[in-house]
């Protein structure tokens, strides 16, 4: 008769499963660097100073490795040791905004007809970036001027403007694209075709200032 596991011995099952996680992902880095840097495994355990089965039990999970084995690994492939766990996070973030629900927020535009719609905005440990879609409905003489960090760029989705950046001035129709350093002022300076709309997402880098 076959036994069926119970409960507990599925879990147990399950539990060693996810403690494989690991020496999977540093089996699929080590030989993806390997490979990289066009090495056989022969040449890649001589090289880190291990044998060659045992770098082949690495590159297959089929071993668990000590720090030593794993610094002289990262070594003799020349990458940080962080490099080889690579990939074992399994949540990244990710942001959905249904077409038309757009959060509303208030910039210095907003008192001159221009509306402003996020599309998202995803903050990590070392970068963000803020998506926009702004839409221009009223003409208007004075315009504001924006400055701040990162690297912004522009898709022009419908309507005709003049944008400047600094000292230069660009005509944007549907379907162009215009990337700045968002340190320089820059603004729409004349609206030629209303309505305006157009996609902004702006990077920012590891001190992001707003």
């Amino acid at each position: 008769m076959t036994e069926h596991p119970t409960p507990a011995e599925s879990s147990g099952t399950s539990e060693v499963s996810d403690d494989k996680a690991l020496e999977r992902v540093i089996a699929v880095r080590a030989r993806e660097y390997r490979q990289a840097a066009g090495l056989s495994v022969g040449e890649m355990a001589q090289r880190v100073g291990i044998s060659k089965a045992m770098l082949s039990k690495i590159e297959n999970a089929q071993t668990a490795c000590s720090l030593t084995t794993l610094s002289r690994l990262a070594r003799g492939l020349d990458v940080p040791v962080t490099a080889l766990f690579r990939g074992m996070d399994d949540e990244r973030e990710a942001v959905f905004v249904p077409a038309g629900h757009g959060a509303r927020i208030v910039r210095r535009g907003t008192r001159v007809g221009h509306e402003y719609a996020q599309l998202g905005s995803l903050r990590g440990a070392h970068k963000r970036m803020d998506a926009l879609l702004v839409t221009l409905t009223e003409s208007s003489e004075v315009f504001p001027l924006f400055q701040h960090a990162g690297t912004e760029i522009i898709y022009l989705l419908e309507g005709v403007m003049v944008y400047g950046h600094g000292k230069s001035s660009y005509t944007l129709r549907p379907g162009d694209a215009l990337q700045f350093d968002g340190e320089a002022p820059h603004g729409p300076e004349r609206l030629v075709e209303l309505p305006i709309r157009f996609l902004t997402v702006t990077a920012f880098g590891d001190s992001p200032q707003h």
